[in-house]
């Protein structure tokens, strides 16, 4: 069994200091077995925010797997967007921008979705494709393999909002021929969860994506509370723990157990009728 804490969209510049200090607490009281933070670590990709988001990561479990999300790119600075877009972000959170976890249960690969082109999108070039290939192709076959972007491959259910990051066509079929398992990101600021066949109906393997909502700014949606996913793998068996933030503290807001037969992944509830 291997757990992971997914935390996404921190947005410092917009944090709420309350809220970051009860996650701390909240991870540092059950160190997961790796913690993702799938973007937007910053507001408008400042110096200041790098170096605030750089110390509060210092102080949260290890292992960490990092992504960039568009928020990380400057905005306003068309000069620094376009030469060194990931200036600050290298220098204050990591050099690498194709991070990889493994260990004898986990393949957890990172893939940086952030472009210059575009203040909200993302895009899954074929070279980064070819990267998870290629770490998929190196690894031991059994190992669940875990997908981390930014920008989401699948949109939250009824949802109006789809921009979903480009070439997310291109990337299901190359995830569908790797044997993924399961995808994670943020983005939209939203919980949720699901099967992407239920979006995309040509892929034909079936991968679960999870998606996180803000961790600890104060750019809600939907007036979703600030929260995280508390995520516990098993070969065929994955449950999320949505933790949300009271007022006071992070408590568990609901649960959803999938189970896989047959090579598809189906919530419990669905298995019980």
């Amino acid at each position: 069994m291997r757990t992971i804490a997914h935390i996404s969209d921190l947005h410092f510049g917009r944090v709420d200091p309350a809220i970051a200090d009860a996650l701390k607490s909240d991870l540092l009281d059950d160190p997961p077995s790796l913690l993702v933070i799938s973007g937007d670590l910053t507001q408008r990709a400042r110096p200041w925010q790098f170096e605030a988001a750089a110390e509060y990561l210092r102080q949260l479990p290890h292992p960490q797997l990092v992504v960039p999300g568009n928020h990380d790119i400057p905005a306003y600075n068309p000069f620094r967007r376009f030469i060194n877009p990931l200036k600050h972000y290298r220098r204050c959170i990591t050099q690498d921008l194709r991070p990889v976890f493994q260990d004898d249960r986990l393949l957890v690969m990172g893939i940086n979705t952030a472009r210059s082109f575009t203040r909200m999108g993302g895009i899954i070039t074929d070279e980064k494709l070819l990267d998870v290939q290629l770490r998929v192709r190196e690894a031991p076959a059994e190992l669940f393999k875990v997908v981390v972007t930014h920008h989401p491959l699948m949109p939250a259910p009824g949802e109006v909002r789809t921009d979903l990051v480009k070439r997310h066509a291109e990337a299901l079929r190359v995830f569908e021929q790797c044997g993924v398992d399961l995808l994670l990101s943020g983005h939209f600021h939203l919980a949720y969860s699901g099967d992407v066949r239920t979006h995309h109906t040509a892929v034909k393997r079936s991968i679960l994506s999870v998606h996180a909502g803000t961790a600890t700014s104060t750019r809600l949606r939907q007036a979703e509370p600030q929260g995280y996913n508390w995520i516990t793998i098993q070969k065929d068996h994955v449950e999320i723990q949505a933790r949300a933030w009271n007022g006071r503290q992070f408590v568990a807001a609901h649960t959803t157990r999938y189970t896989r037969v047959d090579g598809e992944w189906w919530p419990d509830e669905a298995l019980s009728r």
